[in-house]
């Protein structure tokens, strides 16, 4: 039996530092576990819940998270660079310090993330809901913003550089210059 096969069938919730690079977890229901530490470098997560896991320190590197539910997981400190995640909810999530470096979260719910200190350079979050979304000290340097909703979130300290402001919501940030704002 293979390993995804062993996480269905037993209902697993704790792989601490687990090595799941390049599974198929797809449709998976992961919500709730503890997977602080594990590597999904390369691995199909897409339609996976992982809605309240822990995923603190995880390598999530080139995942394809299409369509998963991360409502409030913790992703702090995980390095989610190059991964796909169209669609992603990840509404309430902690992603503080996280790596989103040329992510792809085109559509993503981010509504009341909090994104402090993370990077988001060269990330696509055009139509990416980060409304109330904690932006503090984040890295959004050439992230492609174009047709996000950013009202109402905090942008205290963040990098901005490099970033088209067209066609972007950005009525009640805070933490933007008022010369940025107007």
């Amino acid at each position: 039996m293979n390993e995804d096969n062993l996480l269905q069938r037993y209902n697993i919730k704790t792989l601490v530092g687990a090595n799941l690079s390049g599974c198929n977890l797809s449709g998976y229901n992961l919500s709730g576990a503890d997977l602080s530490g594990a590597s999904f470098y390369r691995t199909d997560l897409r339609g996976v819940n992982l809605a309240g896991a822990n995923l603190a320190g995880a390598d999530l590197h080139g995942a394809n998270l299409h369509g998963a539910n991360l409502s409030g997981a913790n992703l702090g400190k995980a390095d989610l660079s190059f991964s796909f995640l169209h669609g992603a909810n990840l509404h309430r999530a902690n992603l503080s310090g996280a790596n989103l470096g040329k992510a792809d979260l085109y559509k993503a719910d981010l509504h009341k993330a909090n994104l402090s200190e993370a990077n988001l350079s060269e990330a696509s979050l055009a139509g990416a809901n980060l409304a109330g979304a904690n932006l503090a000290g984040a890295n959004l340097c050439r992230a492609g913003l174009t047709g996000a909703n950013v009202d109402g979130a905090n942008l205290d300290g963040a990098d901005i550089s490099g970033v088209s402001l067209i066609w972007t919501d950005f009525s009640g940030a805070k933490g933007l210059a008022e010369q940025i704002i107007d």
